[in-house]
């Protein structure tokens, strides 16, 4: 099992630690590992991406767990998202450089694994608008929901048929079922 590096490390010493197999988060200090998905979470993983990326094509680039430099409480945080969309107007800042992705995302999307709870990730999600996220997306594959998050407004939960539309998000239509039946193909 992946244990937590749990002396204090700058960012810098963060992003100095070596790659292997295991993302980790720098949550207060600490390199926090996250929670290994399993079938049904790379599985809906998955749908998000064969969705999103056509959509995305010309307007921005989807991230598969990549991390993001952002603050929180006033502390340097490196979560690392399950996916995320990050437009091309906010990606012309970071030219073709290899790294963090170093402005917040428009929409940061986390789903949830059998060990993690929706409270947990609803707290995740509130940190992430607090770090000028604009949107963040719960995915729910047991319940099969999708709960967006959004700055000064309650939360909304999207299943079956609903449609998800976003002003943020012009052209991207999606239902939950669209996601949770292509998980079966």
């Amino acid at each position: 099992m992946t244990q937590a590096v749990t002396q204090k490390l700058t960012l810098d010493e963060f992003f100095s630690l070596p790659e292997g197999e295991t993302a980790y988060e720098f949550v207060n200090g600490e390199a926090i590992p996250k929670v290994s998905p399993q079938r049904f979470h790379s599985r809906t993983c998955l749908a998000l991406i064969r969705i999103l990326e056509d959509w995305a094509l010309s307007k921005g680039e989807i991230g598969v767990e990549w991390a993001v430099v952002l603050s929180r409480a006033g502390k340097p945080w490196v979560p690392v998202p399950d996916l995320l969309y990050i437009s091309n107007e906010r990606l012309s800042s970071m030219e073709d450089e290899d790294g963090p992705c170093p402005v917040p995302p428009e929409l940061a999307i986390e789903i949830i694994s059998p060990d993690q709870s929706f409270g947990g990730m609803a707290e995740k999600a509130t940190d992430y608008l607090s770090a000028d996220i604009s949107r963040v997306w719960i995915v729910d594959p047991r319940a099969k929901t999708i709960t967006v998050f959004m700055p000064e407004k309650s939360p909304i939960t999207y299943r079956d048929q609903r449609i998800l539309g976003d002003e943020l998000f012009p052209d991207l239509e999606l239902t939950a079922q669209d996601v949770f039946e292509a998980i079966q193909r």
